[in-house]
């Protein structure tokens, strides 16, 4: 009904109103254009075009709806996927750090382990110079007392030979004889 008050209302405002003559007539062309113009509304609404384009507009916004819909059960599995790979990163990100942590008091470990093989080494090479040295100066020692009796023997032999007669050698012997037979026993 709306459609067709508009054109009354075009018709009335038109500059043909304000013209002479009659309006209603064939020779008017203001007439014969409202007219077509009636008759094309008419053909129009025959051929059920506004239902038409309603119906056409109506699909368009049922797939436009369906396309947000889509697109927000998109947008909702990309946030779910989003999250599910935030949570992996950040276990992940753990994981990288406990390895870490554990490298390191391993790492830790080990030096201490090296420090106190390396004390333990420093400890036994010490000891044995020690020992190389106590035992070359009993050596020294014992050299040079070797070689101390060795000249006193010879000194001794040299003094006593110059000084002793054979009855003060024969009782020498048959004493040391007497003092060897008594340490041995």
């Amino acid at each position: 009904m709306r459609f067709l008050l508009i054109p009354f209302f075009a018709v009335l405002a038109s500059p043909a109103m304000a013209a002479t003559g009659p309006f209603f007539s064939l020779r008017n062309t203001d007439f014969i254009v409202l007219l077509a113009f009636l008759l094309f509304i008419a053909i129009l609404l025959y051929m059920k075009v506004p239902s038409k384009i309603a119906t056409m507009l109506d699909a368009r916004a049922d797939g436009i709806r369906s396309d947000l819909d889509e697109a927000r059960a998109l947008r909702e599995e990309a946030q779910t996927l989003l999250a599910s790979y935030e949570r992996k990163q950040k276990e992940v990100q753990e994981q990288a750090d406990r390895i870490v942590a554990n490298a390191r008091t391993e790492a830790e470990r080990s030096a201490q382990v090296s420090k106190d093989d390396i004390a333990a080494s420093i400890a036994r090479r010490l000891a044995s110079a020690e020992e190389q040295l106590e035992s070359a100066r009993a050596a020294a020692v014992k050299d040079v007392q070797n070689r101390a009796v060795t000249i006193a023997v010879a000194a001794a032999k040299d003094v006593i030979a110059s000084n002793m007669d054979a009855a003060r050698a024969n009782a020498l012997i048959d004493e040391s004889i007497a003092t060897v037979k008594a340490k041995m026993h």
